[in-house]
């Protein structure tokens, strides 16, 4: 995997720009200013560079040198930002090609620490435009390339996750409306059966709450039929004594 890489400038290029800064600066305030801020930057106190080449802008505020060193102090204190628009104040005071193949080399660098693939390549380019030979500008030009290949596969990758899910989504709506529709039928069947149980428990209470005929024993059933027999005994008494009541023939009258 390829691995990310800065391009520090080396106190050879900032003696090269303090030479520049000289010869172009009538102002030895300027030039003292900027020998200081570079002695801070050495030794690393990059809070105490970057006051100096500020002061140093301010006397002049077209300094090139003053404007990128500016920057690289600034860079160092990871204010990616900041830094990118001094090296753009480099590029606009009629820099050199090396200068502008630094300045645009380390704006390539602000812009990947954002991980802003398409800056930073169109940075990198525009270093190589100014140096062809950078082998540097030239490596991570490739490197920013092939992360903005991954991000754009990355990226259509997610929306086929996102399509996915939402596919996923949908199908698991549809299921619980189905599931849903299910139980409803399922609690519809079941109370149906409640009812018709209901109504069956309903029936036979009411079969249960009606008068019975009573059962006669054995005893009561021969009792019944004397009582009959006596009752047809004295129907038939009744009726011979009628008949003995009644008057018979009568003679002729001769």
């Amino acid at each position: 995997m390829m691995k990310y890489r800065f391009l520090h400038i080396p106190v050879a290029v900032i003696g090269l720009l303090l030479c520049s800064a000289l010869a172009a600066s009538a102002q030895e305030g300027t030039s003292k200013l900027i020998r200081k801020g570079n002695e801070q930057y050495k030794k690393q106190q990059y809070a105490d560079a970057e006051a100096s080449y500020k002061k140093a802008l301010e006397r002049n505020n077209k300094s090139i040198a003053g404007h990128y060193n500016l920057g690289n102090s600034l860079y160092e204190q990871k204010r990616y930002d900041a830094a990118r628009q001094q090296y753009a104040n480099t590029l606009k005071n009629e820099a050199g090609k090396d200068v502008k193949a630094d300045a645009n080399y380390n704006i390539g660098n602000t812009f990947m620490e954002g991980k802003k693939w398409e800056e930073s390549i169109k940075s990198y380019k525009a270093a190589l435009k100014a140096n062809p030979a950078d082998e540097q500008a030239r490596y991570n030009l490739a490197y920013a390339q092939a992360m903005l290949k991954k991000q754009q596969q990355q990226g259509g990758g997610n929306n086929k996750d996102k399509n996915d899910k939402k596919d996923q989504q949908n199908q698991d709506k549809d299921k619980d409306k189905k599931d849903n529709q299910n139980k409803d039928q399922e609690n519809k069947d079941q109370q149906d059966k409640k009812d018709q149980q209901k109504d069956k428990d309903q029936e036979k209470e009411q079969q249960q709450n009606q008068p019975k005929p009573s059962k006669l024993t054995q005893e009561e059933a021969k009792r019944l039929l004397q009582a009959l027999a006596q009752q047809e005994k004295k129907l038939q008494e009744d009726k011979m004594k009628k008949a003995k009541a009644s008057p018979g023939m009568v003679e002729k009258d001769w």
